[in-house]
C-alpha cells in the first residue's frame, strides 16, 4: 500500500503545486445582497412621516419608472436581465440625485442615500450611455412639496425593484 501511496503523491504533488489558470470572472450581479438592501429602502420609506400634499407631475417624465417593456417580468429576468437592470441602475441613479439636491437640503436623508449607494455598488450591468439629468432647482417655498412627491416615486419606484431583486434572488 505504501509504494501505491508514494506513487500517487508522486504523479499528484506536481499537478498539485502548479499555479491554477483561473479565470477573472465577469462581475455578476449580487442578487441576494440587492434584495436585502431594496427591501431595507422600502421599510425606511415606509417608515417616513410626511406632512404635505404632493405637486401634481413635478418631476414631468423626467423621473424613471419600471415599464413592462423594460423586461423586469419574472420569465424574461430568468432568461436576459441586462434591459432590466439598467433601467434600476437608471432609477437608482436619478434618485441619488435628488436625494443630494437642494431640494433635501433642509432634511437630508443620509440612510436612503446610504442605501441607494449600496444598491448602486451591487447593481452590476453593462452601462448604455445615458446621463442622469441633473436635478431641478427648487424654490425654498416648493422644497417640501417636492421632497413629499420625490419619497412617493421613490416608493413606487422600490416596491417594483424589490420584486425584480426577490424574484431573481430566488431563482438562483
Amino acid at each position: 500500500m505504501a509504494p501505491l501511496r508514494r506513487l500517487l503523491l508522486a504523479l499528484c504533488l506536481p499537478a498539485m503545486l502548479l499555479p491554477l489558470a483561473v479565470p477573472f470572472p465577469a462581475p455578476s450581479t449580487d442578487w441576494a445582497a440587492c434584495r436585502d438592501l431594496s427591501q431595507r429602502l422600502s421599510r425606511l420609506l415606509g417608515t417616513m412621516k410626511e406632512t404635505h400634499r404632493a405637486l401634481e407631475d413635478s418631476e414631468g417624465d423626467c423621473a424613471p419608472r419600471i415599464r413592462c417593456s423594460d423586461a423586469c417580468d419574472p420569465s424574461t429576468l430568468d432568461t436576459n436581465s441586462t434591459h432590466c437592470l439598467q433601467r434600476i441602475l437608471q432609477g437608482l441613479q436619478h434618485y441619488q440625485a435628488m436625494l443630494g439636491s437642494d431640494i433635501f437640503a433642509t432634511h437630508p436623508q443620509p440612510e436612503l442615500k446610504a442605501v441607494l449607494e449600496g444598491l448602486l455598488g451591487l447593481v452590476q450591468v453593462p452601462v448604455r450611455s445615458c446621463r442622469t439629468p441633473p436635478p431641478p432647482h427648487a424654490h425654498p417655498w416648493a422644497r417640501p412639496l417636492l421632497q413629499h412627491d420625490t419619497l412617493e416615486r421613490l416608493r413606487s419606484f422600490t416596491a417594483v425593484m424589490s420584486r425584480v431583486f426577490t424574484h431573481s434572488a430566488s431563482a438562483r
